[in-house]
């Protein structure tokens, strides 16, 4: 399942390792290094330029992280989240049903 973060970005929701509200977790030191470095090399994408709500790491194929600036706050993710989890937990069980029968 892939999860759209705003600003036409979609990642797969197997690649995310956090969603984290910006505004909480800014203030402390360790996430403001954190996010310093991944922007120092070049690791941040800015999904909007509208005033940021959270930002979600991701980690690619390499085990290096990516770190999308999102628009959306984290409970907008989350729920698009779940919602995409539940669709394909409906899916998975209606496709184990139509097997069960054949």
């Amino acid at each position: 399942m892939y999860l759209h973060l705003g600003g036409g970005y979609i990642v797969n929701e197997k690649d995310i390792v956090g969603i984290f509200d910006i505004e909480n977790t800014s203030v402390s030191r360790i996430t403001k290094e954190f996010l310093s470095l991944s922007s120092k090399h070049k690791r941040v994408v800015n999904c909007s330029y509208e005033m940021p709500k959270s930002f979600i790491v991701c980690l690619d194929g390499e085990l290096s992280e990516t770190v999308y600036i999102s628009q959306l706050a984290c409970s907008t993710l989350l729920k698009r989240n779940r919602k995409g989890l539940n669709a394909g937990i409906s899916a998975d069980t209606e496709n184990d049903r139509e097997a069960v029968k054949h």
